[in-house]
């Protein structure tokens, strides 16, 4: 009887939870810099968000180490469903363990899914400048230089695009990591790294812009936000499928009706037809799904980025 009397109470109190959720503002913690291509995408849902819960949501900007300070910090924080991280969780969180020695976060146990929202494609990229124009070009060019060159990131996708298309052609070419994309563009500009590895979102400003030049992207088709550009499998540089995508993530314990809601209302925003142009316009695909979806993803993704951790015989730093 007591025990039938505490499962109620311990309902009524999820229910009543979750019925007044939410009650303050929230907390959006982004694995990267203001400004950069994860930055737009965290901060466009986040604003979607407010308008939908009612109530303010700060965006907490954590760029460094591969996007791994910020997911340390939504690991750390209170599970009530009021700090998300609006992620791209296949790298920042399937990739982690292969990446790094000593994480501060359990990727299997530390965090609860709560849906996908979208994928996208990785470029990389030289210098406008440079008279580097293909892919093919940029292979001549590192051969003749000391060990290869070198390339940037600042992301773990990145180092993943990166590594799997020099194992493919037989590079040694080193990486040099980033804090920040401008850190990056700055080096590559001034000719201290040979070519970059990052998100179409962030890319296709600069290349626009005519600081960079997207030679090939990572995925298995052309984006619609760059038909020209043609993919590293196209040109017989690929094998192996680097598109990421994006979800949303909540401290584990948090409350599932809570998970629920947040679910719910971050489907909505990708359903939206103003979200569908803001995607569209940023080389991103709509992913929506649940929570059970994005959890079993979440899950299988680890293995397949061990996959790829192997095939480009990448050693955690």
């Amino acid at each position: 009887m007591r025990l039938g009397y505490a499962l109620f109470l311990a309902f009524f109190s999820l229910a009543a939870q979750a019925q007044e959720f939410p009650a303050r503002d929230f907390r959006s913690i982004c694995n990267f810099a203001p400004g950069s291509g994860a930055d737009v995408v965290v901060r466009f849902y986040s604003e979607k968000l407010s308008k939908l819960a009612g109530r303010p949501v700060i965006v907490d900007n954590r760029p460094g180490a591969n996007g791994m300070l910020a997911t340390s910090e939504l690991a750390r924080a209170k599970p009530d469903g009021y700090t998300i991280m609006i992620t791209p969780a296949s790298s920042t969180i399937a990739a982690a363990p292969y990446l790094f020695k000593n994480l501060s976060f359990d990727p299997a146990k530390d965090f609860a899914a709560v849906t996908t929202i979208a994928s996208l494609s990785f470029v990389l990229a030289v210098d406008a400048a440079k008279p580097v124009r293909s892919i093919p070009e940029l292979i001549a060019s590192l051969k003749q230089k000391p060990n290869d060159g070198f390339y940037g990131t600042s992301n773990n996708t990145g180092v993943i695009a990166a590594e799997l298309f020099k194992a493919k052609v037989g590079l040694k070419t080193v990486y040099a990591p980033y804090k920040t994309n401008t850190q990056a563009l700055t080096d590559l500009l001034q000719g201290l790294i040979d070519f970059i590895a990052y998100d179409a979102t962030w890319a296709i400003t600069q290349h626009r812009a005519g600081r960079i030049r997207i030679l090939a992207a990572t995925a298995a088709k052309r984006s619609a936000a760059l038909p020209e550009i043609p993919t590293l499998a196209e040109l017989d540089y690929g094998g192996s499928d680097v598109t990421p995508w994006w979800g949303v993530v909540v401290p584990a314990g948090t409350p599932k009706a809570v998970v629920g809601k947040l679910a719910a209302w971050f489907n909505q925003i990708t359903a939206d037809e103003d979200t569908k142009l803001f995607l569209a316009r940023n080389a991103f695909e709509p992913f929506p799904g649940t929570p059970e979806q994005m959890q079993a993803l979440m899950k299988s993704d680890t293995e397949r980025w061990k996959g790829y951790a192997e095939i480009a015989k990448i050693q955690p730093q």
